[in-house]
């Protein structure tokens, strides 16, 4: 029998998949709490991103897998949705990853008013989705929006990623070759592929005071099931959740614990980690739904939609159900006392 059966009693395995950033779900892989939590129940617990999954990869985009709980971009989950899987949205966090615009090493460009009439590095990969090219429109929108520009005031430049290996490679050559005066970039291995570069900061846009000018795939990141995982085993669902909000509070308590399991999640190394997340990072891994991150996340949803990444609207308050990390929270897994 497959391991990725599933059936109305009991699915033999759970899966879980999340992006290399800060997740809860990254924490209690990394503290084996998801797979102690299930082991009683004879259910294995699996990620997407062990060397052979047994399912698709491209699961973690398309969410076409029942037994999956995702946490990661909410560029390719609301992608899957307005391609009418149904999928539910129980969870979110607000992360700042370090978002910035680089110029060359040379430049004077300082500023997000300074961006006016140069030339921006858009990515373009061959990916079902194209999320690399949706987080570049959206940051450089932000930075733009932040001075009261749009992007009708910048040229765009189409930088195809083939050939290139690693995060914003492409779009970091561009920028050594001349081909681009300004690129966006994001995360931990960001920081340290900048200073490789010896590229220079133009914008932070972690210090613009109106975070919808860092709405992007992490800002707000959504953790999202199936809902046919919901409907015929919403019990799991809630304990999964439970496991999420005790890791959370574990990362609350032990920064330096958090930095560790970030290295690994992210693949840079501590520079880079304490370059990309600010101090209070280890606070925020708690999933919520409030009202706030739903209409930040609503936000997104029309950005997207307007540079043509989702075929269909999504009503974002129609596919949240906050039900399951309500009945998660009144667990004693949550909290870890059993």
């Amino acid at each position: 029998m497959p391991t990725h059966v599933f059936t109305r009693t009991a699915p033999d395995t759970l899966w879980f998949t999340r992006c290399p950033v800060p997740t809860a779900t990254g924490v209690a892989a990394e503290l084996h709490w998801l797979a102690q939590e299930f082991a009683a129940d004879g259910i294995a617990v699996r990620s997407l991103q062990d060397p052979a999954p047994d399912v698709d990869r491209q699961t973690h985009y398309t969410h076409a897998l029942p037994g999956l709980i995702r946490e990661g971009g909410n560029v390719p989950a609301l992608w899957a949705r307005s391609l009418g899987e149904q999928t539910r949205l129980i969870g979110l966090t607000w992360i700042e990853e370090r978002q910035t615009v680089l110029v060359a090493p040379g430049s004077r460009v300082r500023g997000a008013g300074a961006l006016r009439g140069l030339r921006l590095a858009v990515p373009r990969h061959t990916l079902a989705i194209d999320f690399w090219r949706a987080m570049a429109l959206r940051g450089l929108e932000g930075a733009l929006a932040s001075a009261g520009l749009t992007l009708d005031d910048v040229r765009l430049v189409e930088i195809p990623a083939a050939g290139h290996h690693g995060q914003w490679a492409a779009e970091l050559a561009a920028l050594r070759r001349g081909d681009v005066d300004a690129v966006y970039v994001k995360g931990a291995v960001a920081v340290e592929a900048a200073r490789r570069a010896g590229a220079r900061v133009a914008v932070e846009l972690d210090e613009l005071p109106d975070r919808t000018h860092r709405i992007n795939n992490g800002t707000p990141r959504p953790v999202t099931v199936h809902q046919r995982l919901l409907d015929e085993r919403p019990d799991l669902v809630d304990r999964f959740l439970a496991v999420l909000l005790r890791a959370a509070d574990w990362a609350a308590d032990h920064p330096d614990g958090l930095a560790r399991i970030l290295g690994a999640e992210t693949g840079a190394g501590a520079e880079g980690v304490a370059g990309a997340y600010r101090p209070g990072t280890h606070r925020a891994l708690r999933p919520d739904l409030s009202a706030n991150l739903l209409d930040l996340l609503a936000e997104q949803e029309r950005g997207l939609r307007a540079h043509g990444f989702l075929p269909t609207p999504v009503d974002v308050r129609q596919w949240a159900d906050p039900e399951p990390l309500r009945r998660a929270r009144l667990l004693p897994s949550a909290s870890g006392t059993l």
